[in-house]
């Protein structure tokens, strides 16, 4: 006897379900090629000054390469956890605009992640 699980069909759901997929999807893409860039990188204390040596900010390699991969991973983890409370909080009337505006932020923060991978690799090189 086969026992099927039903599920809910409504738009928030289907959004989620397709955010929270290619948000881990970009989280792993943005991991992978820090950790590719980490291998390549020139592993010094002040890589900031070496990218903009007008900017005298310290910043190390592993800040660098790492912060926002791991800023996608909680943004991963809080809204696939957080599933119902994402529901409840809507902020906007419209869900597709929610879910939108969540991409949105989403493909930049895993844009800022894959340049600054870049970047170190090409310093690298």
């Amino acid at each position: 006897m086969i026992i099927r699980q039903t599920i809910a069909t409504d738009a928030f759901t289907r959004l989620h379900r397709a955010f929270t997929f290619h948000l881990g999807v970009a989280a792993m893409l943005a991991w992978g090629t820090a950790l590719f860039a980490a291998c390549h990188a020139p592993w010094v204390r002040n890589i900031r000054p070496l990218l903009d040596p007008a900017s005298g900010r310290v910043e190390s390699t592993w800040s660098f390469l790492f912060a926002l991969p791991l800023v996608l991973t909680l943004g991963w983890a809080a809204a696939y956890f957080g599933r119902e409370a994402l529901r409840r909080t809507q902020v906007l009337s419209n869900e597709a605009v929610e879910f939108a505006l969540a991409a949105a932020v989403a493909f930049a923060v895993f844009y800022m992640a894959i340049d600054r991978a870049v970047t170190a690799l090409l310093l690298g090189a």
